[in-house]
């Protein structure tokens, strides 16, 4: 009984509850529906989903018609081609690309297969299907309410799928769909379907890296497109949707497909269908003969090469690796050859670290003149596409390769000269208490500016940006074009300390004003590029900066040639029969304890031609991977006088117009002595002449001394 009155009730309220909507909702339907009509909401709607339609059709349009479809076929038959500095062929750059053949060098029986399997009706319709488009905006429509933006299945055409390819990103989202729509449009306005087809055969992906119908059939079938058979046609047909079932990597799923795509072939007239069996019992017989030749010879290079035209140019890593683009650059392929067989030699490098980490390394050549870059590799090992190069993205601290930029050109313009004399103590400076000192731990009180500079002693260089004042050396390393920032206003500036550190292509770029009678050089890879039409798109303005005056560049010049002499940093590293000039520099190695340890260790040397900017180290440097001091003969001296050797004798081979500063200093030093000894009563050429002259100065030195005594004495009332 209460089971009823519970059901009873609920009836009841149920009842109660729907009367009350219904009236209310009546209520609403009334006031809605005069509303609607006073205010003509239909029409108001309808007006808005057309302006949304036109305004996205404006829109779409303007993708279409500046997506430059007019240079498909170009971008499309041509590989991005690099030129060195002579405009001579160094490589080929590509991605989506293989060999492109004309549609007389591909047999029927592929475009047959194509058609029959991705798009029956293709010489019937307008770059889209609207039974496809339907179905395809129907589920776009249910995975968005199952939020889920992604398109399920495609409704593509081939002009469809070779705008996607060519054009647009792999994404299947409703937008880009409707790209897809109006380009494919743009292309059956501009091109024929035999056109098309042509172009979406060679366009095509295989696997294993191949793309393309001609590279396709001799990867896997070890002939060239135009000669292969009904069966092979429909496996590579059928690896369309699918390339990982290709017949090498999964030759039954191949096998099956190609089966498969031999019936819709039977199905849509395309071969007798009496003869379907026929070709599927045929057997699948593979054989890879595609010649894959390595034309990413200078990966460092090509790689740098795509980062400039990414950064400088605002092209696409696609639209270079694709669109057929001639790129000319600075590249010498002779110094590139060379930097890449060294770095090749690892008796050319220390030891690997204590837990097999091996010292990485990073070397660029640098035309001074006008900042070219002529070869560059950014470490050692194997490389991977567009990896991390060194040479240009590492940053670490320079250590006394700094010395040249933040103390002695502003020195030198600052009143200090060659054979200035700097104080060489262990002093203390500022509330800090910052006591440089130098390697070998001594000190002689005082050294000329070249010894300084030649033997990179720590203690006179700060006494010197001291002197002159910080923000004159902070000012000359900006002015250099290194990244310096406010906390580098400090002492240690004088020995290469900065907050962010710099790349060997910076110093590389840096060092170029000393080379260059004080013009500042800015490196480029580029020259100019030219796309698949032959029209010029991007071309390099020579950029150079009188920086400081040839006067300085040369005085530096001078004291840094003793830097390859004996007794300097890079006695070792100086190439036999050539003149360099240069700067070494290390930066310790906290961690290990080791005063000898170094983390960073650089040459940056120059000649007239080329500025060689070479820097070794651990990429992760610790307490077991550090550098020694003493790593003796495959220290980075070593591979840089190896680097220098191999590409100077190429080069113009100019010559320094100013002597070493040790000769300089030498002749002056014997000229003054001429000069003292050059008395017309004595012989400068005889060793009584000598003689007589001390005598006389002695006798004069004792005369002074007796008056000092007599003096003294007077003073006291002695």
């Amino acid at each position: 009984m209460d089971k009823e009155k519970i059901i009873s009730s609920l009836k009841q309220g149920m009842s109660i509850l729907w009367n009350f909507v219904r009236k209310y909702f009546l209520i609403f339907w009334r006031v809605l529906k005069r509303y609607w009509k006073r205010y003509q909401i239909t029409k108001w709607i309808i007006a808005i989903v057309l302006f949304i339609m036109l305004i996205s059709s404006i829109y779409l349009t303007i993708i279409a018609k500046t997506s430059h479809v007019k240079n498909l076929q170009s971008n499309l038959s041509r590989s991005t081609v690099i030129y060195d500095q002579s405009g001579k062929k160094a490589g080929k750059l590509y991605a989506q690309k293989g060999t492109y053949v004309s549609s007389n060098n591909i047999s029927p029986n592929i475009r047959n297969a194509i058609i029959a399997t991705e798009d029956r009706n293709f010489y019937h319709e307008h770059g889209f299907s609207v039974k496809g488009y339907a179905r395809a905006i129907l589920l776009a429509l249910k995975n968005r309410i199952l939020h889920d933006n992604q398109i399920s299945s495609g409704g593509s055409t081939i002009s469809q799928q070779l705008a996607k390819n060519t054009f647009l990103s792999q994404q299947q989202t409703l937008s880009r769909k409707f790209k897809e729509l109006f380009i494919s449009i743009e292309i059956e306005n501009i091109y024929s379907k035999k056109q098309i087809i042509t172009m979406y055969m060679n366009n095509s992906y295989f696997g294993n890296g191949v793309y393309g119908v001609q590279d396709a059939s001799r990867k896997y079938f070890g002939m060239d497109a135009k000669d292969l058979p009904v069966q092979d046609a429909a496996t590579l047909a059928g690896m369309l949707q699918n390339p990982s079932n290709n017949p090498i990597d999964h030759p039954e799923e191949a096998k099956a497909r190609r089966n498969v795509v031999l019936a819709l072939m039977g199905e849509t007239g395309k071969i007798p269908e009496n003869q379907v069996k026929l070709y599927q019992s045929k057997p699948m017989e593979v054989r890879d003969d595609l010649d894959d030749q390595n034309v990413y010879k200078y990966p460092y290079y090509f790689d740098a090469v795509i980062d400039e035209a990414i950064n400088q140019y605002g092209l696409s890593e696609k639209q270079i690796m694709n669109d057929g683009y001639k790129i000319y650059t600075t590249l010498n392929q002779q110094q590139q050859q060379s930097f890449q067989s060294e770095f090749k030699d690892s008796s050319l490098f220390p030891g690997n670290g204590a837990d097999g980490q091996k010292v990485q390394a990073a070397s660029i050549a640098v035309n001074p003149k006008n900042g070219g870059v002529q070869a560059v590799v950014g470490g050692r090992g194997d490389t991977v596409f567009r990896g991390y190069n060194r040479a240009t993205y590492m940053r670490r601290q320079p250590g006394s390769a700094l010395k040249p930029i933040s103390v002695y050109t502003p020195a030198l313009e600052n009143g200090f000269s060659y054979d200035s004399m700097l104080n060489n103590k262990l002093q203390s400076y500022g509330k800090n208490n910052y006591t440089p000192q130098n390697f070998s731990q001594t000190y002689s009180g005082k050294v000329p500016m070249f010894k300084a500079v030649a033997q990179s002693l720590n203690a006179p260089a700060v006494w010197t940006l001291n002197k002159i004042g910080v923000d004159k050396g902070y000012d000359s390393v900006q002015s250099f074009g290194l990244p310096v920032t406010k906390k580098d206003k400090n002492l240690s500036l004088a020995l290469g300390g900065l907050t962010t550190g710099v790349s060997p292509q910076q110093m590389a770029g840096a060092y170029t004003a000393f080379a260059n009678q004080g013009k500042l050089s800015h490196p480029f890879y580029i020259t100019k590029i030219v796309d698949s039409t032959g029209k010029t798109i991007a071309s390099h303005d020579t950029n150079t900066s009188q920086i400081i005056s040839a006067d300085t560049a040369r005085e530096m010049t001078s004291m840094l040639i003793d830097v390859f002499k004996p007794g300097g940093t890079s006695a070792s590293g100086k190439p036999s029969g050539y003149e360099v000039a240069g700067k070494t520099g290390t930066t310790e190695d906290d961690s290990s304890g080791d005063n000898r340890a170094v983390r960073d260790w650089w040459v940056i040397g120059y000649t007239p031609d080329v500025v060689v900017a070479s820097w070794e180290g651990f990429d992760n440097a610790n307490s077991d991977n550090h550098l020694e001091i003493s790593s003796g003969s495959n220290s980075i001296n070593t591979l840089f006088k190896n680097q220098m050797e191999d590409i100077l004798p190429y080069t113009e081979q100019n010559q320094f117009k100013v002597k070493d500063a040790a000769t300089r200093y030498a002749q002056k030093q014997q000229q003054q002595d001429e000069s003292y000894l050059g008395d017309d009563d004595f012989s400068n050429n005889t060793v009584d002449g000598i003689k007589d002259k001390l005598g006389q100065v002695s006798q004069k030195a004792s005369e002074v001394a007796h008056n000092l005594v007599d003096g003294v004495k007077s003073f006291l009332g002695q």
